[in-house]
């Protein structure tokens, strides 16, 4: 893990923010804790000059003091224990590559290591170090809560007793105690006080001092400067990665647009603006652009929040940025935010599975077949005759995941379909679904020519959905095929065979079972084999 993190910590030296290079060294770096975190919720590690000890073992040594030895860096300034806390990786790592980065080529006057971690505030990285004029002293226990209530509180806890010979040392029985403590229960006030202040969004607050103006204010002018001061703080906090108060900042423009007394449509639009350019195709391709290259990506549920503000029209650029993204875990959270989107929203999803980009009516049909959209049914019935043989196949799929009694019914026009992969899809979906209705035609194909020439995949497909749905009146047509000699005592073909065993074996009755006893001793083993898995309930 340490191997890595020092190759991330040089890839944060030597390319921009946005290299391929520098994310895939971020992404193994953090995939790299994963193993440790298993077993252990912490790391403490002793600082030497060369070396990270791990309970009195070296995990990482550095041969010489050099600018990137990393032991180096943080034994000269001071630091003499570090401990990483789980989810370090995901919420600090790229802080702490900041700041070994700048450590690297700072002057004489400027801060050094130890001062940068302190006014970092780090929560899940602490240290212990010591005064480099007096190294002989008790070391400092410095725990980097963000919060300095936190810190005390572990500075208290894990500080050793102080020696009052080393001079360099204050002892507090040299001076004299105050007369007046604070009470248990006033300190937690006061910490809970200090916390919920530091929890605060001030951006939010300065939403609604503006807009609790506008209301107020029913000058032209003086409304038209908010909205611009709105539409500027937007650019902000988008550039700032914060999507929920993005999405608050949308969702109080639009009530004030709804409510403010005495607003013109001219007001209006203005207010909405926001909104909607925030929603056009460009503007929002450059946002998921800009997190597709970002190092760290928002929560699911602040992203969903932003997109459930923006106009209907966005689903479409969501759909699109799905398969152009390149990270990972960006797919994941766009796949979550256009899931609740299309379910939000049936009639824009219904209209853009008709969408002249195959990409996004592609995507609009696997989303319809997820959240199981019965209106879209009639407009995937169309694809089912679309030249395109994917888009064909993702109707196909979707119709089988909606399976109401409309989307089964266009399902039976695709039994004939003229590629094999459409057949097979169909076929599936049909006996998941039992849907009897479809079979007349499975039976058709059964005993066609098209399915004596199939590949075995699509054999065993038509053989496992008749097997479903005919029941014991099947039985006779399949004991044929198993069991009868043709006029010069030749059987059928061993495949076809096999895959009659598998149907009688979803039958499942006496009688298919007695049926399928008489080939147990079958000389062809593909036969006899296949009978045995269906006597054992096998087929699947």
């Amino acid at each position: 893990m340490l191997k890595v993190l020092v190759k991330a910590a040089r890839a944060h030296q030597l390319y921009l923010h946005n290299n391929p290079s520098y994310l895939r060294a971020l992404d193994l770096a953090r995939a790299a804790f994963a193993p440790i975190w298993a077993v252990t919720d912490e790391m403490v590690f002793d600082v030497t000059e060369t070396e990270l000890r791990w309970h009195g073992e070296a995990v990482l040594e550095e041969s010489e003091k050099a600018t990137d030895n990393i032991p180096w860096m943080m034994y000269k300034d001071g630091i003499r224990e570090l401990r990483l806390l789980k989810e370090f990786e995901r919420h600090e790592l790229v802080p702490l590559l900041d700041i070994l980065q700048r450590s690297r080529n700072v002057s004489p006057e400027e801060d050094d290591l130890l001062t940068m971690l302190w006014e970092q505030e780090f929560t899940y990285l602490r240290y212990r170090y010591i005064d480099l004029s007096t190294e002989q002293a008790t070391p400092i226990d410095k725990a980097g809560f963000r919060g300095g209530e936190a810190g005390a509180q572990a500075l208290q806890e894990s500080a050793p007793p102080i020696d009052s010979t080393v001079s360099a040392v204050v002892n507090l029985e040299d001076f004299d105690s105050t007369l007046y403590f604070l009470e248990e229960s006033e300190v937690e006030y006061l910490r809970e006080e200090v916390r919920k202040e530091y929890a605060i969004d001030m951006r939010r607050n300065v939403v609604a001092m503006l807009l609790d103006t506008y209301e107020v204010q029913g000058d032209p002018g003086v409304r038209e400067e908010i909205a611009a001061l709105l539409d500027t703080l937007m650019l902000h906090i988008l550039s700032s990665g914060e999507f929920k108060t993005a999405a608050s900042l949308l969702r109080e423009t639009s009530q004030t647009a709804e409510r403010a007394p005495g607003i013109s449509a001219e007001q209006k639009a203005q207010l909405l603006r926001i909104r909607n350019r925030l929603s056009e195709p460009e503007v929002l391709a450059q946002i998921l652009q800009s997190l597709d290259e970002a190092s760290q990506l928002p929560d699911q549920e602040d992203l969903n929040e932003l997109f459930d503000q923006l106009n209907v029209t966005a689903l479409a650029t969501v759909f699109s940025w799905m398969t152009k993204a390149q990270t990972p875990r960006l797919r994941v959270l766009l796949e979550n935010s256009a899931a609740r989107l299309a379910m939000a929203n049936t009639a824009e999803l219904v209209r853009l599975i008709g969408s002249t980009d195959r990409d996004v009516a592609r995507e609009a049909v696997r989303r319809a077949g997820a959240v199981k959209a019965t209106a879209a049914v009639a407009a995937l019935a169309k694809l089912t005759t679309d030249p395109d043989v994917q888009m064909r196949l993702a109707a196909v799929q979707a119709l089988g995941d909606i399976a109401s009694p409309g989307a089964m019914q266009f399902l039976e026009r695709t039994i004939e379909d003229a590629h094999r992969d459409v057949r097979v899809a169909t076929t599936r979906a049909i006996a998941a679904r039992a849907h009897r209705p479809a079979l007349a035609k499975i039976e058709a194909a059964i005993k066609g020519k098209l399915t004596r020439d199939a590949d075995l995949t699509e054999k065993m497909a038509l053989f496992e959905a008749y097997g479903t749905l005919c029941g014991d009146a099947g039985i006779s047509l399949l004991d044929g095929m198993l069991n009868a000699r043709g006029l010069f005592g030749k059987k059928e073909d061993p495949e076809l065979r096999a895959c009659a065993a598998m149907a009688l074996g979803r039958i499942g009755s006496e009688a298919a079972v007695a049926t399928l006893r008489r080939a147990a001793n079958e000389k062809e083993i593909l036969v006899r084999n296949a009978v045995n898995r269906a006597l054992r309930g096998g087929t699947a």
